[in-house]
């Protein structure tokens, strides 16, 4: 068997670097933040093989309950955190429904 042939398969001695497998974050833009101009803006995007319904704009005294209710509502999970509510799965057009009802002014925004 010739030398060029040799590889090191296995080794306990710790000396090797073991390969990063994980995928890399994808890194949000500087600079993107929303305007607040009072518009509640309804977006959508992938996460992780699912789809998560984003809302933006909303005040934070009215975050936990506007979640809450949004939940109850679509009858899926979600949370309030960082100024913004996170609903499972698409759920943009019950959003878009729910604030109208309310009188709040709101956009669709991102998605398929």
């Amino acid at each position: 068997m010739p030398d060029d042939d040799r590889r090191l398969v296995y080794s306990t001695d710790g000396s090797l670097p073991l390969p990063d497998r994980r995928k890399p974050k994808p890194k949000r833009a500087k600079g993107t933040a929303l305007p607040s101009d009072g518009i509640v803006r309804v977006g959508c995007e992938r996460r992780g093989g699912g789809w998560v319904t984003l809302v933006h704009g909303l005040a934070e005294s009215e975050l936990v309950s506007v979640a809450k209710e949004l939940k109850r509502r679509c009858g899926t999970g979600g949370t309030a955190k960082s100024g913004i509510v996170e609903l499972q799965g698409d759920r943009r057009d019950a959003v878009v429904e729910y604030l109208s009802e309310r009188g709040r002014a709101s956009k669709r925004m991102g998605g398929p």
